[in-house]
C-alpha cells in the first residue's frame, strides 16, 4: 500500500491531521467546560460527555475522546519506535483529568515528532505478530486522526477541515483496509454517496460514516 510519495509527504500529512485533531478535541473540552459552568455543577461536563451521541453509534463522547486520545497520541508515538502503548493506559479515562485537551496537544505533538523523520516511514514494524511497512502503519494512524477527529467535531457541533492531500491518503487507506476493518467491526457498512462526492466524503462513507451526520436532538 505504501508509496515513495507517501513516505516523502507522510510527515507533513500527519502533522496536518494531528493539528486538526488537537483543535477539535480542544473545542470539545471547551464546550464541556461551558456546560459545567452553566449548570454550576462540578461533574456536569462529565455527565454531558456520558450521554452525548457521536457518529460512532456504540460510543458516547467520553468513550470517543478517550479512544482518540489513546490511539492517535500515545499509541501513535510508541508505534514510531516499534512498540505498543503501555498497558495501564488502555483503560485510562483521560477526560477525567483537568487540562486533558492541553495534555493531548502535547502528546500528539510528540507522536508527530516521532514520525517526522522520513526514515521512520521506511522501516518494517511488528504489528499483531506480523511484519508491516511502517508507512502503512503511519497511514492508518493518520486515518485514525482524521476519522475520529471528524467524529469529535460532528458530535460537538464543530466544523472539520481536511486538506485535499490528507483526504486522498485517508481515502486510499480506507479503500485498502476497509474490508478488514469491517470484518473486525472497526467500520460500519459503507454509506452511499453521490458519484461526484469529494475524496473526504468518500473516505467517510467507506469507513461507515454518513458525511451528513448530525447529533440527535
Amino acid at each position: 500500500m505504501s508509496t515513495n510519495q507517501e513516505t516523502t509527504d507522510g510527515p507533513a500529512l500527519m502533522a496536518a491531521a494531528a493539528a486538526e485533531a488537537a483543535r477539535v478535541v480542544t473545542g470539545a473540552a471547551k464546550d464541556a467546560a461551558k456546560d459545567a459552568a452553566k449548570d454550576a455543577a462540578q461533574d456536569a461536563a462529565q455527565d454531558a460527555a456520558n450521554t452525548q451521541t457521536t457518529p460512532c453509534t456504540d460510543w458516547d463522547l467520553r468513550t470517543l475522546l478517550n479512544h482518540t486520545i489513546l490511539w492517535t497520541a500515545y499509541s501513535a508515538e510508541r508505534r514510531a519506535h516499534g512498540e505498543s502503548v503501555a498497558e495501564e493506559l488502555m483503560s485510562k479515562d483521560f477526560t477525567a483529568e483537568p487540562g486533558y485537551a492541553q495534555a493531548y496537544q502535547a502528546q500528539i505533538a510528540r507522536a508527530v515528532h516521532a514520525w517526522s523523520d522520513p526514515e521512520a516511514w521506511r522501516r518494517e514494524l511488528g504489528v499483531m505478530g506480523s511484519t508491516t511497512p511502517a508507512a502503512d502503519v503511519a497511514a492508518m494512524l493518520i486515518a485514525e486522526m482524521v476519522l475520529h477527529g471528524w467524529d469529535v467535531a460532528k458530535a460537538t457541533g464543530q466544523d472539520y477541515h481536511c486538506d485535499d492531500a490528507v483526504a486522498r491518503l485517508v481515502l486510499s487507506t480506507v479503500q485498502a483496509q476497509g474490508d478488514l476493518f469491517r470484518q473486525y467491526q472497526g467500520f460500519a457498512a459503507v454509506v452511499p454517496v453521490p458519484e461526484d462526492a469529494t475524496a473526504f466524503d468518500r473516505a467517510l462513507a467507506l469507513s461507515g460514516r454518513d458525511p451528513q451526520w448530525k447529533p440527535s436532538s
